[in-house]
Parts: C-alpha cells; structure tokens; sequence
C-alpha cells in the first residue's frame, strides 16, 4: 500500500478534526510541507518487515464437524509437530485463538477478524515446537476476549465439559475444555481479568497465570499492554509447571519482560508444604454472587492444606473489594483505544508489531455491528470516557494499582500464599438464545471480582480444582508474591497428591 499526499479537502477535514481553522494559503503551505513526510512512509512501506521464520511445517487444517467437537471448543485442528526431542516431547497442546500459530486461521472469537491468517509464530509457539510439543490447533476463546463466560464466541457458545448447558468460563474457555476432555495434554490461556483462572475455575482444570512480565506476549493479540498475561492450563500440576519452564523468559521483543530469573519450577513438585504459612483472604468470600457451597468447599481445601502442614489463618485485605473497580478503566480504555481503535497494538512501546494483523483487523470498522454485545459495552465506554475526560481516570488506576500491590505486599510479607475462591460462584446456566443484552453481560463479568485484581497488581495467581458440587468444579486461587510461582506450584503439588479433587 501506497500513502498518497492528502488532497485539500482531506487535509480541510483533517483539520476540523484537529480543531484548527486553516485557510486556503495554509492548505496548500502544509500540503506542500508534508510531501517529505509522505516521502518517509513510503520508505518504510517499501522495506522489508521484521517477521520471525517458520520453523515447523504446518498446513490450515480444518474446521471440525459437530460431531467432532460436541462442545464447541475447537476452531481449527492442524497438527504440527515440534523437535524430535526436548522437555515437552510426547505433549499435545492446544493454542487459544488468540495467538498466533503461521498459516493457520486465526479469529479471536470475532466474525471481524475471521479469514485472517498469521505469518508467523508466537514466541510461546516456537519455545514449545523447540521443546518437542505437538501443537493440535486453535481452541474457541470469547469474542476479542471480553467475557468470563463462554457465550460470546461468533460461532456459538461453548459448553463446559461436566454439564452441557452451562458455562465452561472464558475467555480462554476453549483451552479448559479440551482439557478438561482429554483431548489435549496442556493448552494455553491469556488473562487479562482472569481468562485463564475463570475458566479453569468452571471447568476443573489447573491454570497459571504468572507474574506479569515473566511469560512473553510477542504474538499474542493483546487487549492491553498493563494486564496482559498468557500462561499454562493443564489437567495436572506437575505439567504445569513443566509447561511455564518452556515458555517463560525474555525473547527480546516483549516490553513487558521484566528481567525475571526464570525458575526449574518442576522442582517444586513433591516439596510438600510443611511450615508454610497460608493466608485466607475474607474479603474473597464475600463477593455480589458468592455460594455459599462454593465457599464451604473453599474453606474445605484450606483445612486439607493445614492438615498437610501449612499455617492457615485468616486476613483482611479491604482494598481487595474495590480492586475491581480499579480495574475497570484500564480494561475499558486498553480494549477501545488499544485493541480497537489502535488496530489490536496500538503506540508507544517497542514490541514486535504484526502488521498483517493490524492491517486485518482495521475493518470491524465496517462490521461493527457484528461484535458481541460485550465488546460494544466496552467499546462505547471507553471512547465516551476517552471523547469527554481523555486517559485521566486510566492513568488514575494504574496509579492506585499501587496502592493496591502494596496492600498485599504487606500481608505476603507475613504469609507465602493468599487464599480464596477462584470464582465467587460454579459454573452458571448459558444464556438462551434470544437472551437480553442484560443477561448476556452479566453472565461475562458476574465472576472477575476475586481474579481481577491481580491483573492490575501483576502477583501470580493459580486455580486449583478442590471440589465438584451439583456436578460442576469449585476452584481454589492461590496467589503468590511475584516471580514466586515456585510457592504457588509446592502447594498446589500438595493439595492435588492429597486426594482426588473430584470427590473432595
């Protein structure tokens, strides 16, 4: 593509949109000033890209029959087979279609961007390859990821896997499910409110979100860089961690690595828990929705966890209850001014950009109307609030997030975990065809209130299954002090050694 110098009546409606009031002397004076400028674009577009080679051969796959995939959570199956050895040789993955995986469709849940089809690799992608992974496809995530549930998708919703009907949890609701199934040994996830913890919760699986600025987002289609997480969900712990020791570490293209010393975290398996000093969280039970049977399940698990040796005892944390309300404007504002209108990566920070995506992506534009119910919420609300206050309340947030780190700071000072429900409540009921926006969205947020918070603070936190009522998973969330995912998987090793969570 070519940039062309704007004509005057371009550059008249440029200018209104600036605010500037510019006569026809001005016109042709700043037309004539930015041929240079011009000139440099149409340099740059005519070098050559910076994109990552394809390392392993891959074809399109195809898009599963129903009968292949009776709850909706594969988008693609294309098997591609990594090195002929390393720590995940035997392991088939599944990716969130979210990430990128070359010359394999891509839609993020979205009609917009479906028949878009990456050019290269994830970082995470080629790190698995490269450790001897099978990959099996892409797995259904929520429309742009903006839900906890699994009914936004463009395709339909997905079902989670103990009870047809009812909510599998999202976004990453796709990769918990063929989990869950056995269908796959490991999958990935991102989390930018809790996409990777929710859906583990609703399903009855293990997943890690790390610490912000450990795992490489490079190639992942973002929401916003301030939360952005992507990390493992597998149906065990010690292939959780196996899987966060491959994927972790700089690559060199992700602002937001934040020079972490990448742990063996497998050798936290089998440690045992003895000594460890455990803190529940009141205020994580007593969330708008919270069950009263997923918090006895909860307080269950802690018990088990005293029973294995740890010191449990129970903490206050007030800030952790207006968390998610911080939480909003930087979600709000990241989804409209990043991942919309800023083309899925917006400005300013030094990431590898994937143009092809950015060029595809340009035309929800003229489809808007197709997005979920959801993704215009957030939509309208972030550019409202950006058109009459501009980034003031965002920058605000990311200010008070402090506030909030350092308030569980204070208490993993003390403690080496916190403790409390994943989810205030189990897997609720699908919308029905039909339903009201009102109900689709509160079937998307009703859960982030307890995972939320650690988006915008960036500790580690894990979902761990420790219990089935009415025949749904309750999950357990274990948070940590950063960079301290080994704690996190000692005693979530520990719990799951201790008895099946399914009959907890």
């Amino acid at each position: 593509m070519t940039v062309a110098l704007p004509t005057p009546d371009q550059l008249r409606a440029v200018a209104d949109q600036c605010g500037l009031a510019l006569t026809d002397e001005d016109v042709a004076s700043f037309r004539g000033l930015m041929q240079g400028s011009v000139d440099a674009y149409n340099a740059v577009g005519a070098m050559a890209d910076e994109v990552p080679i394809v390392k392993y051969p891959r074809t399109p796959g195809y898009r599963p029959s129903p009968e292949e995939n009776t709850r909706n959570a594969w988008y693609r199956k294309s098997t591609v087979k990594g090195a002929a050895s390393g720590k995940l040789k035997g392991k088939v993955v599944a990716l969130k279609d979210n990430i990128m995986l070359a010359g394999v469709p891509m839609m993020n849940g979205s009609a917009t961007l479906e028949g878009y089809v990456p050019d290269f690799d994830a970082t995470i992608v080629t790190r698995m390859l490269d450790a001897g992974a099978e990959i099996a496809g892409k797995v259904h995530c929520e429309n742009f990821c903006i839900s906890g549930g699994s009914h936004t998708n463009a395709t339909g919703p997905v079902h989670n896997p103990h009870k047809m009907g009812y909510s599998a949890g999202g976004s990453s609701s796709g990769s918990a499910v063929v989990v869950a199934l056995g269908e796959v040994d490991m999958a990935i996830g991102g989390d930018q409110g809790g996409s990777i913890r929710m859906p583990s919760s609703f399903s009855g699986t293990y997943g890690m979100k790390p610490t912000w600025g450990l795992v490489p987002y490079t190639g992942i289609m973002p929401i916003e860089i301030f939360v952005d997480h992507t990390g493992p969900m597998t149906a065990n712990v010690a292939d959780n961690a196996l899987l966060l020791e491959v994927i972790a570490g700089d690559d060199g293209y992700d602002p937001r690595i934040k020079s972490p010393e990448v742990q063996n975290y497998t050798k936290a398996l089998g440690a045992g828990i003895k000594g460890m000093k455990i803190a529940i969280v009141k205020e994580g039970f007593e969330q708008a929705g919270a069950e009263a049977d997923v918090n006895r399940s909860v307080m269950e698990a802690a018990k088990r966890l005293a029973s294995l040796g740890a010191t449990v005892e129970q903490v206050s944390i007030p800030l952790h209850m207006v968390a998610p309300a911080v939480w909003t404007p930087i979600g709000a504002e990241g989804i409209a001014q990043t991942m919309m209108f800023g083309d899925g990566y917006g400005l300013s920070r030094a990431d590898l950009y994937s143009t092809s995506l950015m060029d595809f992506h340009r035309g929800w534009r003229g489809q808007a109307d197709s997005l979920s119910e959801t993704t215009k919420l957030f939509l309208m609300l972030g550019v409202y609030i950006n058109n009459n206050f501009g980034p003031r309340y965002y920058g605000k947030s990311v200010n008070i997030s402090r506030r909030i780190t350092a308030a569980y700071d204070k208490v993993l000072a003390n403690y080496d975990l916190l403790l409390m429900p994943t989810t205030p409540m189990k897997a609720t009921p699908l919308p029905a065809p039909g339903a009201s926006r009102e109900e689709v969205c509160q079937r998307a947020f009703e859960m982030i209130t307890n995972t939320a918070p650690f988006d915008i603070t960036h500790h580690p936190a894990m979902s761990i299954p420790c219990g089935m009522v009415d025949g749904l998973p309750v999950g357990l969330m274990l948070v940590g002090r950063h960079f301290d995912e080994m704690t996190i998987y000692r005693a979530a090793h520990a719990f799951e050694q201790a008895g099946d969570w399914k009959k907890m």
